[in-house]
Parts: structure tokens; C-alpha cells; sequence
């Protein structure tokens, strides 16, 4: 329908006034929400409409009553009423009404404190609850201040009023109060219709055909798209309050100016140049090119309904694509094209839109839209009044719908910016700074609308000072000709006589640790070993292992672990890529090996001859720059990649940790990492630099908890490393209470869980627990954290970089992102490795120059994570930027398991999810479509575990008829199914409902719903609920089942299973669960809003004064 047609339409309204005889009406869609809203968060003053009216001069209170009551008369919502006719909400219209002004006369304070008290009663009266069955909806109370100040608060519900009625109340309040001074009638003209009848005329004409085009246009254009995720300092809890806050900015009247005219140089409105630039803003926080934003619409399509007092807003979800790095000019095309569409489409009420749509339903995010835009290129009217002057304000409440709404005033003076932001997920400084990116981009954009969005300045000066140079001022001066053996040396010099090593009961003292070493280098100096030639090592953990590593330095080589865990084929390719001329092993582990042309030197059964060896030092060959070990990791390609380190950049890290945790020759360090990982590199050599001694546990002891406890025990161990799934693992174990040794537990490899960290400090008192983050290709750790119990984070940081290393969190064009903003992880420093053993390509494409260094030629590594910087210089871990993923601490290629579920010759596509389908339980599945017959799982996960570490073979294989895509054409891995739904049939099996409760739920919902069954695990709102059936349900269940029934139970329990489970709870723990409901319901204002009619969101600004 053309809007010259709609327009018509309601013309023909006025002549028929189709609403039925009464007082009494339906509800309009938009009340309908409002109405669901205050029955799940009753009274919540979110929904409150207030302002307050600053009254310079002489008030005649008499008058200014009339006035009030003479408005009443005149519009029928504000003498409306909310009530249940039948089952079904109606308006119920009063046919005389009243409400009464209230005075408060504050002259009895002192004059100093007058105003203050004026501003506490306002909020405080503006969060007062109104009954929507009793009224009235509307208060209005006047402050007496003395010294002719008055301040006069009007207040209304949601549900009669939005923004843009405000403005009409106001408005008509003051030219009907001088009306009534003067002994006049209120100069106003007569209302051709009432909101009553304009609700009546939407249900009539918002249907069929005209309801199914709007809908197409809305299904096309928003399904599916993701939620924004706004990077939040505190964790988003299960359930939103309504809490809010708000921070302002103005923008100078140039400023304000230039963006005008920019906008009028490309024909778009100050509204598109705006939001074009909030979008760029939202894109950069979150790392998002697909952003969608609700802004209000007045919803008010011809002249004869402008001048009502009603609820007429509309939200409209405004989608941006940001994608392929247009200019600034080029963006603003496109949400000029998008905005003009989406008006073209606005008829349809936003609780409808989402009912058709039915967004995955999150009680902790809004459906549809999580953000809000709002411009008010038209202020409050002119408010005059003989002997008064008049300036109305809009009230902050200290609530908010959103995550984060901007609210901007187009004022003389220059553009007014509102952050309004939800508490329970931001800090104030943090709203301060998103305000201060803003105004950096607004300046950038009128003088650089040609630069590609994603090269637009966001951060101030000293932002960006902070973030790259203050935050990252970590410059020590360490010994610069270290290397590891000479720190371990000059230990063994001092203390020849210290136990340096121990494992199973056998000792060996710093003096001899370094004779045994030293004959094997001797050795391999005898087959050609010295700098940067790669010795293999093939052993388990055992004093043969230490002796290998420290005699293979000493040579002056390299060391490269291979794991005799590992499938032969790893084995293979990993002698291949490094062609070490030398392999050290144990007699026993060789026929683990493929066939080598390598020289073979048994450490065990060859001893006999190396011990001939002289028992001194050899001269030294190394220097900073050798090569120190490779360590080979997961591949994307499929094979496993060789990361190499120098002994200098090695050396930093160990100097570091000495400084920052002191190490004495009193403690002992607990070596248990399989030395194929980085970790194993400063068990083995830290506490030999430094005079401690080194246990190492026995083979496959690392992963059992029970011999660690008494290992930790007997050995007295004071510090030690755990992966946080181990660390789990070890805590739960009976007797980890008697390891009162420990001092300093390291935990690093995975994200290091928030009630994880504190049962570790709270059951292990007397250790640090210490966080550490890094890749094998920086020397094993760049960033440090010490944690602390109880310290009011969301999670724990992977902490400051640690000497001498420089953390770079940037965008995809290498710009420092905003501090709380996400970004891509790089690491600049003198702990950057050399790159891969012969993957030229590969290391050119993740060891980059750094654009931020000092030093000539400097590189940073691209470490594929995403971190963001929080408010004190630390860092915080968010995930992966790739699909490369961590399991017990263990990074893995997801592309290298694919790769080998390909080989098999009965599978034709393999796609591997690292799923937590039930939190802190990470786990490898893998998807894959058969070619002939379908694969069988066992047997797949056979083939892999013949050719993959045991820790990169899935837990599950699921076989699927054929892949999901996604529109370009790849594997859409977010409509993967979970494991449980998995095999040849992906969708939900249907389970019937058993017990009585189940039975009276399963039939509830088959009479609201229509249809045929319902299934125990089938959520209420796929099957077609919305929150108006939600009602009818709790009703029903309510009446039927005798049982107290929180509507948000409905929300949080939706399916028939879990809702009958939780009422059988409750009817056990009737207290505990009454309790409960409370608190749910307070906790859910915020959310209240999102799960409205059909719909949860709300379709109007978050106060009086922006509107459009």
C-alpha cells in the first residue's frame, strides 16, 4: 500500500469512526506490548514518560489545575484504564476523569538545598509505579522552590504516551494555563479522532495482504542476523535489569555544521551522516560488519493524528553492511538506500515483526537489535505562559532498555550526544570514552569522507599514546650475551653441590647434571653438532630427557622434541621438515620411528660410550641469535609446523620470571609438561639458572591428579604449571589438601576460568596462582597476571607484557583499537621467534613488520587471537579469530583434523567445531558427509587416532546426509547440530510426555499453539509462541496446576521437560522458590522488554525528548 493510500485509508476513518459504541476498546499492537511488560515487571519505571518543566515566574496553581483537567477532558487516553474483559486486555475509557495536581512546597528548607531536593523528589516520584488497572496514568506534581522557581514534574506510562506525545502534553498544558488565566477557552482545536479509534483502525487495516508484504520485506531483510556483541566490563548476567545510566557530550557548533553540510554535499540527511558514522563506530568495537540498530519511528501518518496523546511509535531495525572497507561517502549510500526502505516498510508494529521472525530468544539480549539510534533534529516546542518562562527536561530515571542507546539533540548551540548505557554491563568511563571515539570519527569524516571506514581515526592522542606506548613501556636491562647455557652454568658454579635434578628416588647434584651434559656434547660435537644444527630427541620423561636437552645446548645445537606418544606418520613429517643429523633416544622408543638416515645415539644403552666423553664444558659456540629448539605445532594444512626460537629471546622470558616470582635454591619445581609443549622450556630451565631443584614426574604422571598430590607432597614441590582443565582435575582430587608445599601455581595454554581461580585460591591458600598467556612462536609466555581472590573482574586477564615484549591489539588494518574494544592480538619485542622451519610463507604471513617499533626491521607475530585492553593496562583474553581453537590447553588446527577426516576414502566433506555445549566442558566434534555408504564413527575415529595426537581426535563424529551452507557457499558451521542431535536425521527426535504434569503442560500448549503434538524438548516459541500466548499460558497453567507460576519461567524453562521439572521443584521448595520468583522478577525489567509481545523490544526512545 502506497502512503497516499494509507493515507486514505485513515481519511476514510475519520468520516466512519469504525470503533464500536462503548467505552471501551481494543488494544493497539503497540499497547499490547506494554501491557505484557507490566504484567512480567510490574511497575518498573522504564516505561515511564517523564519531564520536568522548570516554572520562572508567578504560578497561579488554580489555573494551572484547570488547565490539567481541562487536557483530561480532551484526551481520552489520559483518563484511560488497562483491564481483562473475557480473557482479553481492553482500554477502558472513563467518561470523566481526574488528576489531581500535587504541590510540594520545599520553602522550608534551607535555600541551598532546595534545588537538590527538588531533583531527588523528581526521580523518586518519576520511579513511583502506576497501576494500569486503577490509574490514572498520568501524575503531575509542582515544587514550590520560593523566589518565583517552580518545578513541575508530568509523568505518564508508557502505554498512553511516547515521546512525541510528551511534547503535545506540554504543549497544550501551557497554552491552556494562560487560556485560563486570561478566562478564555484553550485556543485548540477540536480532535477529529481519539487513540482509541486509531487502534481500532490498525488491527483493521494491518492485515493480509498489506500484513504479508511488509512482513516479506522485514523476513528478507533481517533473517538471520547476529547479535551485537559490544564488548561489556562486567559478565552479561542470565537476566537484565532495567538499570541504566547516562553520560552527554556536546559537539561544537562547527563541528555540528560541517557534518550538516556533509551530509547536504551527498543529498543524505543529518540522520543518515549520524548513524552512518555509530555504525562505523559499533563495527570497529566489535570486529562486526553486519550491525543492525532499532531506531523510533512517530508512527503518525497524517496531520489528524499529530496532535494526540497516545502510543503511536514504532521501532524500525536499521541492518548496515559494513563489509568490503567502503569510504565514509560510499556507507553513507548505503544507509541512505536502507533507511529510505525500511520508512517504506514502517507500518508494521515491532512486536508483530518479531513474532513472524522468531530470533533465537536470549533472556539476556534484546531480540532483533541491541543497540538504539536516536536524533532530535526538532526540539521541544516554545513553551509561553503571561509572567513565565518555561524550559522543559526530560528526567533520567536511572533505566535504560538497551545495551546502549545514543541520543542526539539538534540545539543552536550545536549537537547534544546522549550515551545511555546498561549498568549491568558497562562502567561509566567506559560510556566517556565510546562519546570521545565518537566526536574523533565525527571530526575525521568531514574532512576525510573518501578514506576507507576501516582506516578512519577513532582514538584520541592519548589513547593512543597509552595503548601503544605507555601500557607497553616494559624495557629491562637484562645480560645481552645470555644464553641458556651460560645461565645455567654460572648456577652451577655457584652451587656445585645443590641437588639440581631429581626423578623416581635418583638424584644428581648441579656438579654432575653438568658432567653428564657436558660428555654429551663432547659427543655430538664428535657427529657435527654446533649452531643451528637440529638434534631430534625421542625420549620419555626421565633424567636421560633433561641430560639430552642440556647436552644438545651445550653443543651448541638445537633441540627438537618428538613426542614417542605421537602416530609415526606425526613422527615422520616432523623428521622430515627438520632433518636433524642427529637423533638422541631410549633403546626401547626407536621402533616408534620412522626409517631416518639420522645417526642414532641411545641415551640409555648407549651411555657406555658417551661417558668416555671429557667431563668439562666445551667451548662455548653459541650466541643469542642460535637457534635454541623447534617445537612443532598444529597445521592448518594438515601437517604440523616447526616454531623456532633463539636462545635470547628464551633467555628474556626466564630472566623476566626470575625477577617477577624469585626462584631460591628452596624450592622445587615440578617438570610434568610433555616437552613437544612450550611450557616444558622454563620448567626445565628455570629452576636450574636459578639454584632451585627440578623434579620431574614420571611418565603419563601429568595426568593423574592423585600421583601429583603425593608427588607434590614428598617432593615438598613449592611450584608448579596446570592448564586450567587440569588444574580442575587436580583440585577435585581428595588429598589436594595436604600439598601446603606449594607457593606458586602457573597456569597458562587455555582461558583460565573466573570459579576456577578462586576455588584454586581459596583451597590452596598458601600458593599465588599465577595466569600467563603466549604462543610457542614468542618464547612460551608474553603477558603475566597475578590473581587475586574476590577482585571484582568478569574474568581473568592474561595480564601486562612482561619485559622487554610489546602488545599490539589491532584491527584488520593494523590500528590500535579503542581500549575495551576487541581486537587481534600481536606481539612486538625481542621475544619474537624466528618463524617456521621451512614455511617461508607462512612466516612471512604471521611474522610481520611492526609498524610501532623503534628498531630497524622489526617484526610482530599475528597470533590469530582476539583480546581487548581493559581500564588498568591489562589485557583480556575473548577467543580466536580463526579456527584455530585450545583444548586442555593444547592449540589445534581444525583445519589439520579436517584435513586427515578427508583422507579416508569413505568420507567427502569433514567440518570440526570446538563445541562447549555445557560450559567449561570443551570438546572436539566433527561433521562429515559420506561418498558412497555412510562412514562409520568408530572407525573414523580409529583412522584418526592412527594419524593425530590423542588430544586432536574428536570426541564425537557426527554423519550428516549432506553439509549445511552458508549463502557463498562454504560449510555453515553455526547450523551444525549438537552432538545429541546428530547422525543421519539432524533434527530434534520426538520424546511424548510421560508424567501427569508433562501430560497437562504438552496439552496446554497444543491448544494455544494448534497443533498437533508437542514433544518434551520442544521449545514453546518454535512451535509459534509469543508473549501474548505466554499470558494465556501462565494463566491456564496457573489455574490448572494450583502451583505459583512466574511468568518468567515461561522464558527461562521452554521447553515441556524442563518447565515440569522446575513447577515439581517448586512444589517441593515452595519458600526457596517463592523467593526465587522474587528475585527474578526484579532482576528481569531489563529483559521484560525484550520478550514483549511477541517481541521484547520496545518501540520508543528512552525518554521524552528524541523521538524521531
Amino acid at each position: 500500500m502506497t502512503p497516499e493510500e494509507k493515507r486514505a485509508r485513515l481519511a476514510q476513518l475519520l468520516k466512519d469512526k469504525t470503533r464500536p459504541a462503548g467505552k471501551q476498546a481494543p488494544l493497539s499492537f503497540a499497547q499490547e506490548r506494554m501491557w505484557f511488560l507490566d504484567k512480567w515487571s510490574p511497575g518498573s519505571a522504564a516505561f515511564h514518560m517523564p519531564t520536568a518543566v522548570r516554572l520562572s515566574g508567578t504560578v497561579d496553581t488554580a489555573a494551572l489545575g484547570r488547565a490539567l483537567a481541562l487536557l483530561v477532558e480532551r484526551h481520552e487516553t489520559l483518563r484511560t484504564t488497562f483491564q481483562e474483559r473475557d480473557g482479553q486486555a481492553m482500554q477502558i475509557i472513563a467518561a470523566t476523569g481526574e488528576v489531581p495536581l500535587e504541590v510540594m512546597d520545599l520553602q522550608g528548607l534551607p535555600e541551598s538545598e532546595r534545588e537538590e531536593e527538588a531533583q531527588r523528589r523528581v526521580v523518586r516520584l518519576a520511579q513511583q509505579p502506576f497501576s494500569l488497572e486503577q490509574g490514572p496514568l498520568l501524575r503531575a506534581v509542582l515544587m514550590l522552590l520560593g523566589g518565583g522557581e517552580q518545578v513541575l514534574l508530568v509523568d505518564q506510562h508508557h502505554i498512553v504516551s511516547d515521546g512525541w506525545s510528551m511534547g503535545v502534553l506540554v504543549h497544550e498544558l501551557a497554552m491552556t494555563y494562560r487560556a485560563c488565566l486570561e478566562g478564555q477557552p484553550p485556543p485548540l482545536n477540536a480532535l477529529p479522532l481519539q487513540y482509541a479509534d486509531w487502534a481500532v483502525w490498525q488491527k483493521d487495516w494491518l492485515q493480509g495482504a498489506e500484513l504479508e508484504r511488509q512482513l516479506t520485506y522485514w523476513k528478507g531483510r533481517l533473517n538471520p542476523h547476529a547479535l551485537l556483541e559490544l564488548p561489556a566490563d562486567k559478565p552479561r548476567p542470565a537476566l537484565m535489569s532495567s538499570k541504566g545510566a547516562r553520560k552527554v557530550m556536546h559537539l561544537s557548533s562547527p563541528l555540528t555544521q560541517a557534518l550538516k553540510a556533509l551530509g547536504q554535499r551527498e543529498g543524505r540527511t543529518l540522520f543518515v551522516t549520524l548513524l552512518s558514522a555509530f555504525n562505523v563506530l559499533l563495527s570497529r568495537y566489535t570486529g562486526q560488519e553486519d550491525v543492525v540498530v532499532g531506531t523510533p519511528i512517530a508512527g503518525r501518518p497524517r496531520a489528524e493524528v499529530e496532535g494526540l496523546i497516545g502510543l503511536f511509535v514504532n521501532m524500525l531495525a536499521l541492518r548496515t553492511d559494513l563489509s568490503g572497507k567502503p569510504s565514509f561517502r560510499e556507507l553513507m549510500g548505503r544507509v541512505h538506500e536502507s533507511t529510505l526502505d525500511a520508512y517504506a516498510h514502517q507500518d508494521i508494529p515491532f512486536e508483530r515483526l518479531v513474532d513472524a521472525l522468531k530470533p533465537e530468544r536470549h533472556l539476556s539480549h534484546t531480540p532483533m537489535f541491541q543497540v538504539m539510534f536516536v536524533l532530535q533534529n526538532a526540539p521541544m516546542p516554545a513553551l509561553e505562559a503571561p509572567g513565565l518562562v518555561m524550559e522543559a527536561k526530560p528526567v533520567d530515571t536511572g533505566t535504560t532498555k538497551y545495551d546502549l542507546s545514543l541520543l542526539l539533540v539538534d540545539l543552536p548551540q550545536g549537537l547534544r550526544v546522549i550515551a545511555e548505557y546498561s549498568t549491568d554491563l558497562f562502567e561509566p568511563a567506559t560510556a566517556e570514552r565510546l562519546l570521545a571515539h565518537y566526536q574523533t570519527l565525527l571530526e575525521a569524516i568531514v574532512v576525510q569522507p573518501d578514506v576507507s571506514i576501516s582506516r578512519l581515526p577513532l582514538l584520541p592522542d592519548t589513547e593512543r599514546h597509552r595503548v601503544l606506548q605507555e601500557w607497553n613501556d616494559t624495557t629491562v636491562a637484562h645480560p645481552p650475551e645470555a644464553t641458556l647455557t651460560s645461565l645455567i652454568e654460572a648456577q652451577v658454579a655457584r652451587t656445585p653441590d645443590a641437588v639440581a635434578l631429581e626423578f623416581e628416588g635418583t638424584r644428581l647434584t648441579y656438579r654432575e647434571l653438568d658432567a653428564r651434559a657436558n660428555q654429551l656434547a663432547h659427543a655430538l660435537r664428535k657427529h657435527g653438532v654446533g649452531p643451528e644444527v637440529r638434534v631430534g630427541l625421542c625420549v620419555e620423561r626421565s633424567l636421560e630427557m633433561v641430560v639430552g636437552l642440556l647436552g644438545t645446548l651445550k653443543a651448541g645445537g638445537a633441540y627438537v622434541p618428538l613426542d614417542p606418544g605421537y602416530p609415526q606418520e606425526r613422527l615422520g613429517w616432523m623428521l622430515e621438515d627438520a632433518r636433524p643429523p642427529v637423533l638422541l633416544v631410549q633403546e626401547r622408543l626407536l621402533s616408534r620411528l620412522p626409517a631416518t638416515d639420522a645417526k642414532v645415539v641411545a641415551l640409555d644403552t648407549g651411555w657406555e660410550a658417551i661417558a668416555r666423553e671429557p667431563t668439562t664444558a666445551p667451548a662455548p659456540l653459541a650466541t643469542p641469535d642460535s637457534l635454541a629448539y623447534i617445537i612443532f605445532t598444529s597445521g592448518s594444512t594438515g601437517r604440523p609446523k616447526g616454531a623456532m626460537n633463539a636462545h635470547g629471546p628464551v633467555c628474556n622470558r626466564l630472566l623476566w620470571m626470575q625477577s617477577a616470582y624469585r626462584l631460591t635454591p628452596a624450592d622445587v619445581v615440578l617438570q610434568k609438561t610433555p616437552f613437544s609443549f612450550d611450557v616444558s622450556v622454563w620448567e626445565f630451565f628455570w629452576p636450574l639458572m636459578t639454584g632451585a631443584k627440578l623434579v620431574v614426574a614420571k611418565p603419563g604422571g601429568h595426568q593423574d591428579p592423585a600421583y601429583l598430590t603425593a608427588l607434590i607432597t614428598s617432593a615438598s614441590v613449592t611450584t608448579l604449571h596446570f592448564v586450567p582443565s587440569m588444574l580442575q582435575a587436580f583440585l577435585e582430587e581428595p588429598d589436594v589438601a595436604g600439598c601446603t608445599s606449594l607457593k606458586r601455581v602457573v597456569c597458562s595454554g587455555e582461558a583460565l576460568p573466573l570459579e576456577l581461580k578462586e576455588q584454586c585460591l581459596r583451597m590452596l591458600p598458601g600458593a599465588g596462582l599465577h595466569n600467563l598467556y603466549g604462543p610457542t612462536e614468542a618464547a612460551v609466555d608474553v603477558t603475566f597476571h597475578a590473581c587475586q581472590p574476590n577482585d571484582g573482574r568478569r574474568s581473568v586477564p592474561i595480564g601486562r607484557p612482561v619485559d622487554n615484549t610489546q602488545i599490539r591489539i589491532l584491527d584488520a588494518e593494523l590500528q590500535p583499537v579503542p581500549q575495551g574494544a576487541a581486537g587481534e592480538l600481536y606481539i612486538g619485542g625481542v621475544q619474537v621467534g624466528r618463524g617456521y622451519l621451512a614455511r617461508p610463507s607462512l612466516t612471512a604471513e604471521r611474522f610481520i613488520p611492526d609498524p610501532y617499533a623503534t628498531a630497524p626491521g622489526a617484526r610482530m607475530y599475528r597470533t590469530g587471537d582476539v583480546a581487548r585492553w581493559l581500564p588498568d593496562g591489562e589485557v583480556e583474553y575473548l577467543g580466536r579469530a580463526d579456527f584455530q581453537v585450545k583444548i586442555r590447553g593444547l592449540r589445534i588446527e581444525l583445519g589439520e583434523i579436517e584435513a586427515s577426516l578427508e583422507k579416508h576414502p569413505s568420507v567427502k566433506q569433514a567440518v570440526v567445531l570446538a563445541r562447549e555445549d555445557r560450559p567449561g566442558q570443551k570438546r572436539l566434534v566433527a561433521y562429515v558427509t559420506g561418498r558412497d555408504a555412510a562412514p562409520e564413527a568408530g572407525a573414523l575415529r580409529a583412522f584418526l587416532l592412527e594419524r593425530l595426537p590423542e588430544y586432536m581426535v574428536p570426541s564425537n563424529v557426527v554423519v550428516l546426509e549432506r553439509m549445511p551452507l552458508s549463502p557463498n557457499g562454504k560449510a555453515d558451521r553455526k547450523a551444525l547440530p549438537a552432538p545429541e542431535l546428530g547422525g543421519a536425521d539432524p533434527s530434534r527426535p520426538f520424546v511424548a510426555p510421560g508424567t501427569a504434569i508433562e501430560q497437562q503442560i504438552a496439552q496446554a500448549w497444543k491448544d494455544l499453539l494448534h497443533v498437533e503434538r508437542v514433544g518434551l524438548d520442544d521449545p514453546f516459541f518454535e512451535l509459534g509462541g509469543n508473549s501474548l500466548l505466554a499470558l494465556q499460558l501462565h494463566r491456564r497453567l496457573t489455574a490448572e496446576l494450583g502451583v505459583k507460576l512466574a511468568l518468567t519461567d515461561l522464558f527461562q524453562y521452554p521447553t515441556v521437560r524442563a518447565l515440569a521439572t522446575r513447577l515439581s521443584r517448586r512444589e517441593e521448595q515452595p519458600s526457596e522458590d517463592a523467593a526465587q520468583s522474587g528475585r527474578s522478577r526484579a532482576e528481569a525489567r531489563r529483559t521484560v522488554n525484550r520478550r514483549a509481545v511477541g517481541g521484547r523490544g520496545r518501540a520508543e526512545t528512552t525518554d521524552g525528548d528524541a523521538d524521531e
